[in-house]
């Protein structure tokens, strides 16, 4: 083949189309938390990036053995990795520049996914048709050497996918694993080049070390990556004791860290209204699935003494980020795991109160929406007890109008409480929802609503059932919750 690799061999051949293939899905797993502080987690944003590295592997592979038919495929491994790693390298950075100005539609997560992520994954999957042809001795082995090489790379793949999830996130903040990856790629591809354009090896190593320098000092938008979401905690400029939690691109929890009565957010206010109304006075016994910036356990334990709280939260670091940063002390008693999973430690009929207040990104996972997660709560309240939950919505309501005839399927008694323009379309944001095989106490909510700002609505009755309107009762088999919300922010 004129300039050849003699030390490409079998096994080093095998090694570099399980190592591309690995770093196209880690990079792909960690495209969702780098897009998350611009795009939010929802399966859109997933499928947007499944998509775009889909696109990059088969554009890559189709372009990679095309040039390597063309020309001297020795001559591109090298290349190939270099300039892999260092677009990989570049996709924080790129991310963060583009990021803000994205929309949030499909088209918005296509484009940003793609300036990302697109090239890496096109350049890595290149790498394994061009080894492919210079491994390739004689036709007659054709099968058993294109059958092998891809059964490594699908190999190195699911390496990547594991390790990334069940691995790396947990241990190590996303920029320093896509540093490290870069870097490992345009070492590797240097290895493989050096001696042939010196200068080339010496300037693409020191954009390697460059862009593995900016990404690392650059925290991105983040104060603290957990496991699930970027977070941040802003100051209330307008109270010096309040703090703003921001998960992803969403204001989850406020919170006044000298008044724990302090309820800045409207829906907030709304729930307490109900609850003050629907709950036996005193110390109550309650589940809340989410614990964000643990504003309500703070609020019950200054207003209702004695109550026992539970907080089902996914998210152990919010927990920590609630201690050192939200004035959480501990009033609650906090579970760590997946509600569907930890509301079954919970007895039945020993609960007053169920608050769901669970997002990921600004919706409510689906799992916890639908008739069948509705129907466990509804087993673990008392007879008089009341399941109150939070959903973001905007017209049609698409989600709010099924996620409340879910409760109407549970409950004997369901209302939702928003403002005016909620109902007729004209606005949008947060829906409270509640739910009671007891009659609802409606005058003296609507009060409780009045004396605040007034400008919450109850609808019920025959309003409700005008609501809800042809809107489908959400399940465990059919629940597609991302793609019910129309956001307008």
């Amino acid at each position: 083949m004129g300039d050849t690799l003699p030390f490409l061999s079998q096994s080093l051949a095998r090694v570099l189309v399980f190592t591309t293939a690995a770093a196209v899905l880690v990079l792909e797993i960690l495209a969702g938390r780098l897009l998350a502080p611009y795009l939010g987690v929802s399966l859109e944003v997933f499928t947007g990036i499944i998509g775009v590295v889909l696109a990059g592997i088969s554009v890559g592979a189709w372009l990679g053995g095309r040039a390597a038919d063309r020309g001297d495929p020795v001559k591109l491994v090298g290349p190939l990795l270099v300039s892999g790693g260092l677009s990989a390298l570049a996709a924080p950075i790129v991310v963060d520049l583009v990021g803000p100005a994205a929309d949030s539609g499909p088209l918005g997560i296509i484009a940003l996914t793609t300036v990302g992520f697109f090239l890496p994954a096109a350049l890595l999957s290149a790498v394994s048709p061009v080894v492919v042809k210079i491994r390739l001795g004689s036709l007659d082995k054709t099968g058993s050497v294109v059958g092998s090489f891809s059964a490594i790379g699908t190999a190195g793949a699911i390496f990547g996918t594991f390790l990334t999830g069940f691995v790396l996130i947990a241990a190590f903040p996303t920029r320093p694993i896509v540093v490290g990856v870069g870097v490992a790629l345009t070492i590797g591809g240097l290895g493989l080049w050096i001696g042939r354009r010196w200068w080339a090896s010496a300037g693409a190593l020191t954009l390697a070390v460059a862009l593995g320098v900016t990404v690392t000092t650059s925290s991105g938008p983040c104060d603290y990556e957990t496991t699930y979401h970027c977070a941040q905690i802003a100051i209330d400029p307008a109270r010096s004791t309040g703090r703003i939690l921001i998960l992803d691109r969403g204001h989850n929890s406020y919170v006044d860290l000298v008044d724990p009565t302090h309820l800045e957010f409207r829906y907030l206010q709304a729930m307490v209204d109900v609850i003050d109304v629907e709950t036996p006075e005193g110390a109550i016994d309650v589940v809340s699935i989410g614990g964000g910036g643990f504003t309500l356990p703070r609020y019950l334990d200054a207003t209702r003494p004695g109550t026992e709280h539970k907080v089902l939260e996914i998210d152990s670091l919010l927990v920590d980020i609630g201690r050192t940063d939200l004035g959480f002390e501990d009033e609650a008693v906090v579970v760590i795991d997946d509600a569907r999973r930890s509301l079954k430690i919970v007895e039945p009929d020993s609960l007053d109160l169920v608050v769901g207040d669970a997002f990921s990104g600004l919706s409510v996972p689906w799992h916890l929406t639908t008739v069948e997660f509705v129907s466990e709560i509804a087993a673990r309240l008392r007879p008089d007890g009341i399941y109150t939950v939070n959903v973001i919505d905007y017209d049609p309501a698409t989600f709010a109008r099924s996620a409340s005839a879910a409760l109407d399927v549970v409950f004997e008694h369901v209302a939702v409480v928003a403002p005016p323009g909620y109902f007729d379309g004209s606005q949008g944001g947060n829906y409270v929802l509640v739910g009671s095989n007891r009659p609802l106490d409606i005058p003296a909510i609507e009060s409780g609503i009045l004396s605040r700002a007034g400008s919450e609505v109850l609808v019920t009755g025959d309003d409700l059932i005008r609501f809800i309107g042809d809107a489908s009762p959400l399940v465990d088999d059919f629940a597609p919750v991302d793609q019910m919300i129309d956001w307008r922010y």
